[in-house]
């Protein structure tokens, strides 16, 4: 392969076309399902999908099938197939569906107005993950511009990631016969550590969550009547919530929701800590004086990728601080969000935290837990001595630096499904979600350097992974 011709081509079609579609791509709202419910009334899913199909059909990639599946009541995938030559099957992975818009966005920029300021895209949905489709049928392209061969390909966009890919797995099944049995997955839709180097996920935290609910009247009342007679909602809501965390330190403290993390994983974190150090923390827009969990950058990135986390990502019940009189509120729900160790099952766990958030509630108040989400993480299988000498390789060349290997925090359900269903696959996990980006909170960003050299290192171990099966490895 001609890199310099590969780092051309991609630049080209990225100034040409990508970057005019991901702009055109922003301004569609096509929430996730699980923030509306009215998607199929709306449309904006359709549209996403029919502007990312007709993108797809238009590009110069030989032989190749495009198709919209649709099963009812499901949101649509997007199912293209690019036949190749020699052995093997590439699985390449990423979704459509957007975050809401959440609230924060400076002056400017708003989560359906796209917004090009330098080399940075900014927009709702951009990096996480519209990206993915361009990057990966660039990369295809660019392989074939050159004459190059690769083996077969499969590229799925999904729409309902966001939502916890609750659809994907009925499309898989729906389309097993036409995917076969892939050798090399990658998928587009991680994070990376700075945009310096390539850098490659080698596992993801699951995730359990759902709404707690404490009731202890059935309305309001006033507060210098009730107060120190009627408990707080909110008093037995801390309460129940610290048996789950300790207030003071952030640890998870029942030992369902741990596990121990493995010894590789560990060294990993620990040189990526090396690389990072203070930027592991640094990223993130602290207020005032406020400092990270810990100290020490190993413990941060063991933290973020390997051990459970709580976060309270709602809540109702409270009036708006201008309407807050002085009443005794009747009930007080939060939505809880527990991240998990990639090995940890989520199912188990899921059940673990309803007993533990529900039993012998204080005051005998009426507390319930209704789960609405679980995902069991991912660990990645042992990486292949050809995949790991093609990724630094790619890193290398495009980059000018080795690649960095990291878990993540994030959950992708996509990664534990193909994880059970292809166990003798290899997996390429990476993406442009770095410092600042911000993918589901405001301001969020692509950075388009980034996103080209990553579309060349795709190509790059595409034609690695067609190089090897031709040698019989």
């Amino acid at each position: 392969m001609d890199n310099v011709r590969l780092g051309d081509f991609v630049a080209t079609v990225w100034a040409q076309s990508v970057i005019p579609e991901i702009t055109e791509y922003i301004r569609i709202p096509n929430k996730s399902p699980a923030f509306d419910a009215d998607w199929q009334a709306h449309g904006y899913m359709d549209e996403a999908v029919a502007q990312f199909e007709r993108w797809a059909r238009c590009q110069a990639l030989q032989d190749m099938e495009v198709e919209a599946v649709r099963l009812p009541g499901r949101t649509p995938l997007l199912y293209m197939e690019i036949p190749g030559a020699g052995a093997g099957t590439i699985l390449l992975y990423g979704h459509l569906d957007k975050q809401p818009e959440t609230s924060g966005w400076r002056a400017g920029l708003g989560p359906w107005q796209p917004v090009l300021e330098g080399e940075r895209l900014y927009g709702r949905g951009a990096a996480d993950d519209g990206y993915a489709l361009f990057s990966a049928l660039t990369a295809l392209a660019g392989i074939q511009a050159q004459g190059l061969k690769h083996a077969r390909s499969v590229v799925i966009i999904e729409a309902c990631e966001e939502s916890g890919s609750f659809d994907l797995p009925h499309y898989i099944d729906f389309l097993s016969d036409r995917i076969g049995k892939p050798d090399l997955v990658i998928c587009l839709d991680s994070g990376c550590g700075d945009y310096e180097r390539l850098w490659c996920t080698t596992s993801l935290r699951g995730l359990i969550g759902g709404v707690l609910k404490v009731e202890v009247l059935t309305e309001g009342v006033h507060s210098g009547d009730a107060s120190g007679i009627v408990p707080s909602s909110f008093r037995i809501l801390r309460q129940i919530l610290n048996r789950l965390e300790d207030a003071e330190t952030g640890a998870i403290l029942p030992p369902d929701f741990s596990v121990d993390i493995p010894e590789e994983r560990i060294e990993q974190a620990r040189r990526a800590a090396q690389v990072l150090n203070s930027r592991v923390h640094a990223k993130f827009p602290f207020s005032g004086n406020t400092r990270a969990a810990a100290a020490e950058p190993l413990a941060l990135i063991l933290n973020r990728t390997w051990r459970p986390a709580l976060a309270v990502v709602g809540a109702e019940g409270f009036p708006p601080l201008r309407q807050a009189g002085n009443v005794l509120r009747p009930a007080t729900s939060v939505k809880v969000s527990l991240r998990l160790p990639p090995t940890c099952d989520a199912v188990a766990a899921s059940h673990a935290l309803k007993q533990l958030l529900q039993s012998a509630p204080p005051y005998d108040a009426n507390v319930t837990f209704t789960p609405d989400w679980s995902a069991t993480g991912w660990n990645a299988p042992p990486l292949a001595e050809w995949l790991e000498n093609a990724i630094d390789a790619a890193s290398r060349i495009f980059f000018e630096k080795p690649a960095v290997y990291m878990g993540e925090g994030g959950t992708i359900p996509f990664m534990a499904m193909l994880g059970e269903r292809y166990p003798h696959a290899q997996f390429l996990i990476t993406g442009v979600l770095g410092p600042g980006s911000n993918a589901h909170g405001p301001n969020e960003f692509l950075d388009i350097p980034t996103a080209k050299r990553l579309t060349c290192c795709i190509a790059r171990v595409i034609v690695d992974h067609y190089q090897h099966g031709r040698e019989g490895g």
